[in-house]
C-alpha cells in the first residue's frame, strides 16, 4: 500500500519519552529505579531540512525490556518497518506483553496526549544518555538485523546446527542422504516386524490333518452316507488337500501316500460338486490338483451370453446402438473376434427382441466362433457341414461366404433339422443346403468339397455349466462309444475332402469335450489311417496346446498344433479344435478301413450299409415328427409335366402318354392283327382309286 494523505500532512508521531514507560509501570504497581532529571521534552517542529525519522519506534520494536536491570528475555522478531507509526504502536504492544493483560489494557486504553508528555515529573531529567541500559532508549539494547546472522525458523526439534547444515547445498544433500538412509532403515524394520508376526502365525507351521482313520467301522461309514454333507468342511478339506499335494515333501503326514491325498480329494469333491467318480478321476488326471479345482468351480457358474451378428444383414456397431437404445449392457466379446456381443444384462428378453426376428444375430457360445475362424471359408467354395444342427456354425460360414458357392448342412436328425431350417431362413443363408444323411455314408453320397467342418458328437464334458446331467451320467461305456464314432466321422470327413483344390482341401475337426480320449486319440489314429494328412496350424490367437502324451501314452509331435480351451482359463465352453490339410488322394486299399472290405462287392457294401442303419425303422418311429415328408401325388403330377415338356422339345406327341398302358399290354395280338388289317385294306382302296382316276384320265384323252 502506499503512503496515505495523513502521513504526508503530519509525518510520523513522536517517539514516547522513558517518562512515559516510568509512569506507566508506577501504575500498574511495578518498582522504577531512580533516574535523572531529564530536560523537559518540548514538541518540536519539523524543518523542511529534517528528514522524516524511518527508524521512530526501532528501539521500543528492536530493543529488549529490562525491569530491575533484568531483562525479561521477550525479543521483538527483527523486521523493519516504513512507516514509524505502525512499528512504535508494535514496539509498545511487544515490551508489555510480558508485564501482564492489565497493564496492556490499561496501557493502551487510555492514552496520552502531548501535554501528558510535557507535563511527566520526569521532564526535567537529562536527555537519553543518562537513562542507561534499563531501557528501551539504551543503545547496546537494539541490535542490527543485517549485522547479525539470522536464525531459520524450524521446528522446536532442530537446532541451529541444523538450520545451517539447509543453508547451503552440500548440505542439503547430506541431510537428504540421511533421511533415505533413515527411510531404509524403517521399512526394513516393517519388513522385520511382519516376517516376525507372519513367523508366529504361520498356519504352514502345523501340518493340516485331512486324512482320516485308517479303520472305520461298517456302522460310521453308513452313518456318514445317510448324514448331509458339512459344504463348509469339505471346502477346507479340498483347499487343505491342495495344499499339502502342492508341497507333498513338507506338509505330509508322516507314513501317507500321495495316493492317499489323491484319492481323498476326489471323495471330497464327488461329494461336494456332485461329479460321479469315474468322471471326477478322468477330469482330473488332465490338470494338477489346484487346476483341477479351479476347473471344476468354473463350472459351477455359467458362461457370459453372448451373440453373433449376421454381416449378411447388419454391422456390429449397428447391432450394439440398437440393442443399448433397447437397454442392454453389452460389450465386444474380444479383439479374437469382430462379431461376437457378450451380454451383462437386458431388460428385453434376447430371444424376441426384432433385431432377433429380423435375423440381425443369434445366440451362440463365444468357443462355437473357434471351429469355422479356423476352417475360414472362402467365396465360391463348396463347403460340407457334418453335423449342422441348430444351424450356428453353418450360417457363420455362409456369412463368411458372402452367399457365395454353396454350403452342404446335413445333420443325421430329422427333428433337430427343424431348427436348423428355421435358423438358416431366419439369417437370410441363401447357399446352404440341408441335407439327412448319416454323416458316415456321405463320401459315397457326395464327395470333392473344398472344406469340411465336423463338429463331432461328444460326451460334453467341456459344458458341464449348460448340462450338469454330465456329471453323473455318462460312464466308462460312453467313453468307448463315442470315440470310436468319431473315429469314423473323422475317416468319412477326410474322404469327402478334395485334395486337389486350388483354395482349400482343409477339415476342422472339433468336439466340446476336454477329456483325451474323444480329442487326441482320435486326431492320432486318423493320421495312422490316412497318411495323406496332416496337421496344420489354427491360426487361432489363442488357446493352449493339445498333448503330446498322457498317462503313458505318446502322441505325434504335431499335435501341438492343435488347441485346447478350458471354462477356468479363458472363461469359455471346454472346446478342442484340430485342422488338418488333405494332401493327396485317399488309398484305394483305405477307403473302407475294414479288412474284408477289398474282397467285398459293391453291391455287397451297399447291402452292409443298409442293413447297419436300419432307416425303415427309423421312418416307422419318427412319422408324425412333421419334418417336411415328400407327398407322391404331387410329385407325380410334377414328374409327369416334365416329361410333356420334354416331349414336345423332341417334337413327340405328349398325349401318347395319356393312352392305357393295361389294353396295350392284355391285348397286344389283336392290335398287331387290326393293323395288318387295315393295311390291307389300305392297299386294295388305294389300288381301286388309282385304277380309276386313270380310266377316267383316258376317257378326257
Amino acid at each position: 500500500m502506499g503512503v496515505g494523505r495523513r502521513m504526508k500532512k503530519q509525518g510520523p508521531p513522536e517517539k514516547l519519552s522513558e517518562e512515559h514507560f516510568a509512569k506507566l509501570k508506577r501504575k500498574a504497581g511495578l518498582p522504577v529505579d531512580d533516574t535523572p532529571a531529564e530536560a523537559p521534552n518540548k514538541k518540536k517542529r519539523r524543518t523542511a531540512k529534517e528528514a522524516p525519522s524511518k527508524n521512530n519506534g526501532a528501539a521500543a520494536k528492536k530493543g529488549a525490556l529490562k525491569t530491575n536491570g533484568k531483562s525479561n528475555g521477550v525479543k521483538a522478531p527483527p523486521v523493519s518497518s516504513k512507516y514509524g507509526k505502525s512499528v512504535k504502536s508494535q514496539g509498545v504492544t511487544s515490551a508489555l506483553a510480558e508485564d501482564s493483560d492489565d497493564v496492556l489494557s490499561d496501557g493502551l486504553g487510555e492514552g496520552f496526549g502531548d501535554s501528558d508528555i510535557e507535563n511527566d515529573e520526569f521532564s526535567d531529567l537529562a536527555g537519553d544518555d543518562a537513562l542507561g541500559d534499563d531501557f528501551i532508549g539504551s543503545d547496546d539494547s537494539v541490535y542490527d538485523s543485517d549485522k547479525e546472522d539470522r536464525k531459520a525458523m524450524f521446528s522446536e526439534d532442530e537446532d541451529d546446527s541444523d538450520a545451517e547444515e539447509q543453508l547451503t547445498a552440500a548440505n542439503i544433500v547430506g541431510l537428504s542422504r540421511k533421511l533415505d538412509q533413515q527411510r531404509e532403515q524403517d521399512e526394513a524394520d516393517a519388513q522385520a516386524e511382519l516376517e516376525e508376526a507372519a513367523l508366529q502365525t504361520n498356519i504352514d507351521i502345523e501340518k493340516p490333518h485331512v486324512l482320516g482313520e485308517e479303520e472305520e467301522d461298517d456302522l460310521a461309514l453308513k452313518t456318514k452316507a445317510l448324514l448331509a454333507p458339512d459344504l463348509q468342511l469339505l471346502r477346507t478339506r479340498i483347499t487343505d488337500t491342495i495344499r499339502v499335494l502342492d508341497d507333498f515333501a513338507n506338509l505330509s503326514e508322516e507314513g501317507r501316500s500321495r495316493a492317499e491325498y489323491t484319492s481323498q480329494l476326489l471323495k471330497d469333491i464327488c461329494a461336494y460338486y456332485g461329479y460321479s467318480e469315474y468322471l471326477a478321476e478322468k477330469l482330473s488326471n488332465l490338470f494338477t490338483p489346484r487346476e483341477a479345482f479351479a476347473f471344476f468351480e468354473a463350472n459351477e457358474t455359467a458362461r457370459p451370453v453372448v451373440i453373433r451378428t449376421n454381416t449378411l444383414r447388419t454391422h456390429r456397431r449397428d447391432l450394439a446402438q440398437a440393442l443399448i437404445n433397447r437397454g442392454v449392457t453389452l460389450e465386444p466379446v474380444g479383439k479374437w473376434s469382430k462379431v461376437g456381443l457378450q451380454i451383462f444384462e437386458s431388460n428385453v428378453p434376447l430371444g424376441a427382441t426384432p433385431e432377433y426376428l429380423a435375423g440381425h444375430y443369434i445366440l451362440q457360445a463365444a468357443s462355437s466362433f473357434l471351429p469355422v475362424m479356423a476352417l475360414g471359408p472362402q467365396e465360391g467354395e463348396r463347403v460340407l457341414d457334418m453335423a449342422a444342427a441348430p444351424g450356428g456354425k453353418t450360417t457363420h460360414m455362409a456369412a463368411m461366404m458372402k452367399n457365395t458357392g454353396c454350403v452342404f448342412a446335413n445333420d443325421p436328425s430329422k427333428s433337430r433339422s427343424k431348427g436348423l431350417i428355421g435358423n438358416i431362413h431366419r439369417l437370410g443363408a441363401r447357399n446352404v443346403i440341408v441335407c439327412n444323411y448319416d454323416a458316415r455314408e456321405f463320401p459315397r453320397v457326395m464327395g470333392g468339397f473344398d472344406r469340411v467342418l465336423l463338429d463331432a458328437p461328444c460326451s460334453g464334458t467341456g459344458v458341464i455349466a449348460k448340462d450338469p446331467s454330465v456329471k453323473t451320467n455318462k460312464d466308462e461305456k460312453d467313453f468307448m462309444v463315442l470315440p470310436h464314432t468319431q473315429k469314423q466321422l473323422l475317416l468319412s470327413a477326410i474322404d469327402s475332402v478334395n485334395h486337389a483344390s486350388k483354395t482349400g482341401g482343409y477339415l476342422v475337426y472339433s468336439t466340446c469335450s476336454v477329456t483325451v480320449e474323444e480329442n487326441e486319440q482320435v486326431v492320432q489314429y486318423a493320421l495312422s489311417k490316412r497318411p495323406n494328412v496332416k496337421l496344420v496350424s489354427t491360426d487361432l490367437p489363442f488357446g493352449k496346446e493339445g498333448f503330446t502324451s498322457y498317462m503313458g501314452k505318446h502322441f505325434d509331435e504335431s499335435l501341438r498344433l492343435t488347441r485346447r480351451y478350458y471354462p477356468h482359463t479363458y472363461n469359455v465352453d471346454g472346446f478342442f479344435v484340430a485342422k488338418f490339410q488333405k494332401v493327396g488322394p485317399t488309398p484305394a486299399n483305405l477307403a473302407k478301413d475294414k479288412p474284408s472290405s477289398e474282397a467285398r462287392s459293391p453291391a455287397a457294401a451297399r447291402e452292409e450299409v443298409v442293413d447297419k442303419t436300419p432307416i425303415a425303422a427309423d421312418d416307422r418311429d419318427r412319422e408324425d415328427d412333421g419334418f417336411g415328408g415328400f407327398d407322391d401325388d404331387e410329385d407325380e403330377k410334377y414328374i409327369e409335366r416334365a416329361k410333356r415338356n420334354a416331349m414336345r422339345k423332341r417334337g413327340l406327341d405328349p398325349k401318347s402318354l395319356e393312352k392305357p398302358k393295361g389294353e396295350a399290354a392284355t391285348q397286344p395280338k389283336e392290335k398287331t392283327k387290326e393293323k395288318v388289317k387295315a393295311k390291307a385294306n389300305g392297299d386294295t382302296k388305294g389300288k381301286g382309286e388309282s385304277g380309276e382316276k386313270k380310266t377316267k384320265s383316258k376317257k378326257k384323252a
